[in-house]
């Protein structure tokens, strides 16, 4: 396997790209880690580090409970919107009918 600075040229096929894929996910993976090593220390050396807990787990939970509001709230029943629809043009055919004109425009201009 021959290495180049290059990123897409000199690779060979597909198993090639995979190891190369995986390497680069490892590498990822390994500087994250150890980014978030290095904040978890940080945070043990504070005073605070219980209030700092309390106050993420409220975090946690007000955004689970955003989250499951998000996905679990059921958009209204088809049948339920057809029907307000039917309701809304009834009454507004009423309102038409008590006016006696039935809602015709340029019935008004008549004197």
């Amino acid at each position: 396997m021959e290495r180049t600075t290059d990123t897409g040229r000199g690779v060979g096929g597909p198993g090639e790209q995979a190891v190369l894929l995986a390497a680069g996910i490892a590498d990822l993976a390994v500087s994250t880690m150890g980014a978030a090593f290095t904040s978890v220390r940080g945070l043990l050396r504070r005073s605070d580090t219980a209030e700092l807990a309390a106050e993420a787990e409220q975090d946690l939970i007000a955004r689970g409970r955003l989250a499951l509001d998000r996905y679990t709230t059921a958009p209204p029943a088809h049948l339920e919107v057809l029907a307000r629809h039917v309701i809304a043009q009834r009454d507004g055919d009423r309102i038409r009918d008590r006016m006696g004109d039935g809602g015709r425009a340029g019935d008004g201009d008549r004197v």
